[in-house]
């Protein structure tokens, strides 16, 4: 059964479909490859991918440790490359992990390790550059 529908609306849009719960999105080429840029483009969403998988899969591990990561943000930059074929050269995951109580290192590390191998990760071509910065932060909750 498929997972997504996706409808071409022409002028290099289209409209994405999440089949199970009905959530739609919408793709434009980027303005440097005949798009108007007024949503997400292809290459974006593998980016966004990235940096989604890292934080889901850090939070469900974290889970089990009893660790919440709500709060936590990442910041994702795509870039293309400058020769053909085009292509994404690299994708930047800077990451701010916020927690209560700073997790011991070991616990650390396992969960960094986990953010350089979830699934979009090792799926991703191994001459795609994968640069992630995680940094840790204890907030005292109000």
């Amino acid at each position: 059964m498929a997972t997504i529908h996706i409808d071409y609306l022409g002028d290099l849009r289209t409209d994405c479909t999440h089949l199970q719960s009905g959530t739609h999105i919408n793709t434009d080429a980027p303005t440097d490859n005949q798009g108007r840029g007024e949503a997400f483009s292809p290459t974006d969403l593998v980016a966004n991918a990235l940096g989604t998988c890292i934080i889901t899969t850090m939070a469900i591990f974290a889970r089990r440790d009893g660790i919440d990561l709500k709060g936590s943000e990442l910041d994702v930059t795509k870039v293309m490359t400058s020769q053909p074929p085009r292509r994404i050269a690299r994708i930047e995951v800077d990451l701010t992990i916020r927690v209560e109580t700073l997790p011991d290192e070991a616990t650390r590390v396992r969960l960094e390790k986990i953010a350089h191998t979830c699934p979009v990760a090792i799926s991703l071509r191994p001459d795609l550059e994968q640069a992630i910065t995680i940094r840790w932060e204890e907030v005292v909750s109000a």
